[in-house]
C-alpha cells in the first residue's frame, strides 16, 4: 500500500495535520495506539492573555485567526458543535491587581480581548471580594468529542490503525520510507508526550508536566462564564464544572492521585463556597518544551522523517497554526519559523 503520508499520533496536533492533508488531497494513514491522552482530557479553553501576568499570549492572534475557522470547518464537517464561546472572569485578589488590568487593557494587543470595567456583580457561591476582570472573544473547544469523531471518521474510511507503532521496523530510504506494508514519502510522528520514547526525535528538550482535572457537580453553582482564580472553574451545563489543573513535573505516570485531587479541592474551596460532589477526575501528560515553543521540523539526517509537538497548555489555539505551517514546510519549501523550528536545539 503507498500512501503520501504516515501519522504516527492522533491527539489535536495529529488531528490538525492530518486534516491539513485531508484538505490538500494527500493521501495517509494514521497510527494511534491511544497512550497519550493529554488531548482527550484537555480543558480546551482558548485564551490570548497570559491570567497570571496580563501579558499576551504568544502569536494568539494570528492563531486564532487560523484556529477558529479550522474548528468551524469541522463542525459543519461533522454537523456537531465543538466550540463554545464563554467570557472568561479573572477574580481579582487585590486593588492592585485590578490596576494592572487596567493598565493592560491599553496595550493594543489585548484591548479587544480585555472589557475595561470592573465587574463587581455578586455570585452564589464565589469568593470574589474584589471583584472581576472581564475577557472577551474566549471559548472552549470540545477536545474529546472532537478527537473522537475525527477517530471514528478515519475508522470508518480505513485511514487509521489503532496499534503502536514499531520503530524498529521503520526503513528509511532517500526518498521515501517504508513500514511492514506501506511505503510512504514521509512520516509525520505526532505523540506528545510519547515522544520521548521515539529513537529519531527523543533528544529534543521535552519538558512534560503532569495535570490533573476533575468534573464537580455543583447545583448551587450557578453561573455561565469560565471563573479563574487559583484554578478555572468552567460549565459543562447540567450542574457540571471542569476544574483544574494541576501541574506536576515529576509524575509521569498518566494516572489520576489523591495528591492531585486534594490540591484541586483545596485551590478550588479558597473561591468557590457551596457544597459541591467529584463525579470524574482525569489525568494526562502535557508535551512542553523548555522554552514554552512548540517543535516542528525534518530530522536532519533524515528529511522525509518529520516532528509535530510540544503544543503545551494552549494546544486548541497553536495546532491548527501549526499544522498549517510544517506542512506548508514540507510541501512548499516555505522556511518554519524560527520559534517553532526543532533547528534551535540541533
Amino acid at each position: 500500500m503507498q500512501v503520501d503520508y504516515i501519522i504516527v499520533g492522533l491527539g489535536l496536533a495529529g488531528l490538525a495535520f492530518t486534516n491539513e492533508l485531508k484538505k490538500n488531497k494527500k493521501s495517509f494513514l494514521v497510527f494511534e495506539d491511544n497512550s497519550q491522552n493529554s488531548s482527550m482530557v484537555a480543558g480546551g479553553v482558548y485564551n490570548p492573555v497570559v491570567l497570571k501576568r496580563f501579558t499576551p499570549v504568544w502569536n494568539a492572534t494570528e492563531q486564532l485567526q487560523i484556529a477558529l475557522p479550522f474548528y468551524k470547518d469541522l463542525e459543519i464537517q461533522f454537523n456537531k458543535k465543538y466550540d463554545y464561546k464563554i467570557d472568561i472572569y479573572r477574580v481579582f485578589k487585590s486593588v492592585e491587581e485590578q490596576n494592572n488590568w487596567f493598565a493592560a487593557c491599553d496595550n493594543p494587543t489585548l484591548s479587544i480581548f480585555m472589557d475595561t470595567k470592573l465587574i463587581k456583580e455578586k455570585h452564589e457561591g464565589v469568593l470574589a471580594n474584589f471583584g472581576y476582570g472581564k475577557l472577551l472573544n474566549t471559548g472552549r473547544i470540545d477536545t474529546k468529542s472532537l478527537i473522537e469523531d475525527y477517530r471514528n471518521y478515519l475508522s470508518e474510511r480505513k485511514l487509521i490503525r489503532n496499534e503502536s507503532f514499531q520503530y524498529e521496523a521503520l526503513k528509511i530510504y532517500d526518498n521515501s520510507v517504508e513500514y511492514k506494508d506501506l511505503i510512504a514519502l514521509k512520516i509525520v510522528f505526532c505523540e506528545g508526550f510519547g515522544l520521548t520514547n521515539n529513537p529519531f526525535f527523543n533528544e529534543l528538550p521535552m519538558q512534560e508536566a503532569k495535570g490533573e482535572l476533575i468534573t464537580i457537580h455543583a447545583p448551587n453553582l450557578n453561573v455561565d462564564f469560565l471563573i479563574k482564580a487559583a484554578l478555572f472553574v468552567f460549565p459543562l451545563g447540567d450542574n457540571l464544572y471542569k476544574v483544574g489543573a494541576t501541574f506536576n513535573w515529576k509524575d509521569k505516570t498518566q494516572l489520576p492521585t489523591e495528591e492531585g485531587k486534594i490540591e484541586l479541592t483545596t485551590k478550588l474551596e479558597t473561591f468557590i463556597t457551596v457544597p459541591y460532589t467529584i463525579v470524574e477526575h482525569v489525568a494526562g501528560i502535557r508535551p512542553t518544551v523548555k522554552d514554552r515553543r512548540p517543535l516542528a521540523g525534518k530530522h536532519p539526517k533524515h528529511p522525509n522523517l518529520a516532528v509535530l509537538n510540544g503544543l503545551g497548555t494552549r494546544g486548541v489555539m497553536i495546532a491548527p497554526t501549526l499544522a498549517k505551517a510544517l506542512y506548508n514546510y514540507l510541501e512548499n519549501g516555505i522556511a518554519l519559523d524560527k520559534e517553532i523550528s526543532i533547528t534551535r536545539f540541533l
